[in-house]
């Protein structure tokens, strides 16, 4: 077994497990963690290892690409068609804008036009990973600052694509030579072919992850192999990253296109949980090795060019940032988070420097000082970050710590997720039957409300099977679902039933479609919540307008077999929108044939009485 690289795992792990909790312990948050263990412990590194930082990035970059992967997850096409203004036109006029004022200064500081374009461009970019990474640990991610920003930097890594094929064109009015080896497989392709490749490509992508992904996953859940799902889904990532390279893609854009793509795929969120771990060990890997990176021997020589050149770039991005915030409404503090966020330069800035080093367009001391430059922008940022959330956040707005979920000191049968009108109701009539439950509910006040009242709730987000399985869901017998998100009542049903098929899963439907979501994702038995309460009112109108009574509960009853029969039948063609208009007209026409009898019937029988 190879000493060397045992030796720098055991380092890089233990540099890790004693800076990063120091950091977080004076709420420098873990990414600064990780840069200052990746200067600590540099020189050991490079003296006594021999491994240096460029050889690690490159294996860490990994992270980025799994982090972007399990982004994509969490997005489906109609929250990307929502945030579209956002991606195209603010990241759209941040890359242009920040690019443009860059170069502007690079050429007055007497570098040529197409040198100042390229480090515009390649300095115009953020960082996904340092940002996403304090979005995600101060649980801002799915706010407006959060939403934005990553619209943002969403548009970066598109951005990096034609980037990547202006940098070359760049260096034929220089005079530099570009590199003949390329990862590239359609690089000598003929131009006009390689877009369409691209397409074909992504394409792809898509057609397996939406129709063949399913057959995939399906035969590894049966084979009960949770290894073997990490696995798979390990190599899907890395798959895809192979195969955006070989097309000259950004491997990261790669990534996050697989992402939306299993978005909607049953087993999302065994896949999330699966990859978590490694996503978190690989992006501390990555900036560490960016700490690593940081040669100091040329701050030491330009200290004051230095320090002038990671104030303006940040103050330049930022400002830009924040006008064009606020031109798309994120204004006050959040603007100022979102400049401050943003304002740093980005990993995908390291190869690109790297490139136009490698092709002359700047030479090894400019190259050398740029890429401390976005290093130094990184490091910073955490920093900033921590003093405007101490110092300028409270001026704005009184904020109040996030409750943390309720521990949870009991184990009963049957778990009841959702404890509002519809979950009080079931909870109230079991617990009147000695039936013992355990009460999840997101919401903290409701669970204050119903505690006054004299009934125990817990404060948990049951979409999480961590909470569930600290509810005591593997001795349970029953889960009932009751929650107000339709799309968090799926979720639910869909993780037991999928880890716990055995499991009765009782949940309540908002309607028709709500129930055939419910039916697909596995559920036992479920209720729609308002057809028992409107059926009750129709027999007592019926009733009030003079009809007899019994007749009135004979066909009440006769009409809710029959609706709960046909929704049934429906879903074998739910998603068909003329074969399910054709089968509702059919449906109504039997019903009133069934009714009609029934009237026929009784008419007969009251005759011969």
């Amino acid at each position: 077994m190879d000493i060397k690289l045992l030796t720098i795992t055991f380092v890089f792990l233990m540099a890790g497990c004693l800076i990063v909790p120091l950091a977080q312990r004076f709420r420098l948050g873990s990414v600064l963690g990780y840069l200052i263990a990746g200067i600590a412990i540099a020189p050991l590194a490079r003296t006594v290892i021999g491994v240096d930082a460029e050889g690690i990035m490159h294996f860490a970059e990994i992270g980025v690409i799994m982090m972007m992967f399990l982004i994509g997850m969490e997005l489906e096409p109609a929250v990307l068609w929502r945030l579209r203004k956002s991606i195209i036109g603010l990241g759209g006029l941040q890359v242009t804008l920040t690019s443009a004022a860059l170069m502007a200064a690079g050429f007055m500081m007497g570098q040529t036009w197409q040198a100042s374009l390229a480090i515009g461009m390649a300095l115009s970019l953020s960082s996904t990973a340092l940002v996403m990474q304090m979005l995600n640990e101060k649980n801002l991610t799915h706010t407006l600052v959060g939403e934005t920003s990553f619209s943002v930097l969403l548009f970066q890594d598109i951005a990096v694509i034609p980037i990547l094929i202006i940098i070359p064109l760049l260096a034929v009015g220089t005079g530099g030579a570009v590199p003949a080896e390329s990862h590239s497989l359609i690089a000598h392709w003929p131009v006009w072919l390689q877009p369409l490749a691209v397409v074909a490509v992504i394409a792809g992508v898509i057609l397996a992850g939406r129709y063949l992904s399913r057959y995939v996953f399906l035969a590894i859940a049966k084979a009960n192999l949770r290894e073997v799902f990490t696995a798979i889904s390990l190599a899907i990532v890395i798959g895809v990253t192979i195969l955006m390279e070989l097309i000259g893609m950004s491997p990261a854009l790669g990534a996050f296109i697989a992402g939306v793509v299993l978005a909607s795929s049953q087993y999302r969120r065994t896949i999330e949980t699966d990859i978590e771990p490694f996503k978190g060990l690989l992006l501390g890997l990555f900036f560490i090795s960016v700490g690593m990176g940081m040669d100091f021997s040329v701050l030491m020589r330009h200290p004051l060019a230095m320090l002038g050149a990671v104030i303006g770039l940040m103050t330049v991005k930022g400002l830009i940032l924040y006008v064009l915030g606020s031109r798309f409404g994120v204004t006050g503090a959040q603007g100022i988070g979102l400049a401050i966020g943003l304002a740093q330069g980005g990993e995908f800035a390291f190869v690109l420097l790297q490139l136009i080093g490698g092709l002359n367009i700047i030479d090894a001391e400019a190259q050398k000082f740029l890429i401390l430059l976005v290093a130094l922008s990184i490091g910073f940022t955490p920093i900033l970050v921590a003093l405007f959330s101490r110092f300028v956040m409270p001026r704005f707005v009184s904020q109040l710590p996030e409750r943390a979920f309720d521990v949870i000191d009991e184990t009963n049968p049957v778990i009841i997720a959702g404890f509002g009108r519809f979950g009080q109701v079931v909870g109230r009539f079991l617990l009147s039957q000695g039936v013992a439950v355990t009460v999840l509910e997101k919401n903290p006040d409701q669970v204050e409300t119903v505690g006054r009242f004299g009934f125990k709730a817990y404060f948990g987000d049951a979409t999480r099977m961590d909470l569930l399985h600290s509810a005591g869901i593997r001795e349970a017998r029953m889960l009932i679902v009751a929650v107000d998100d339709a799309d968090a009542a799926v979720d639910i049903v869909r993780q037991a039933k999928e880890h716990y098929p055995r499991l009765l899963v009782f949940a309540r439907a908002r309607n028709r479609r709500h129930a055939y979501d419910l039916h697909k994702a596995g559920v036992d038995a479920y209720h729609r919540e308002m057809l028992d309460a409107s059926l009750a009112l129709a027999r007592e109108a019926m009733v009030a307008l003079g009809r007899d009574a019994a007749e009135v509960e004979r066909k009440a009853a006769k009409f809710l077999a029959h609706d709960i029969q046909t929704l049934k039948t429906s879903f074998e063609f739910f998603e068909s929108e003329p074969e399910l208009i054709n089968f509702a007209k059919l449906s109504r026409e039997e019903l009133e044939r069934i009714l009609r009898e029934d009237k026929q019937d009784g008419e007969a029988q009251e005759a011969s009485n």
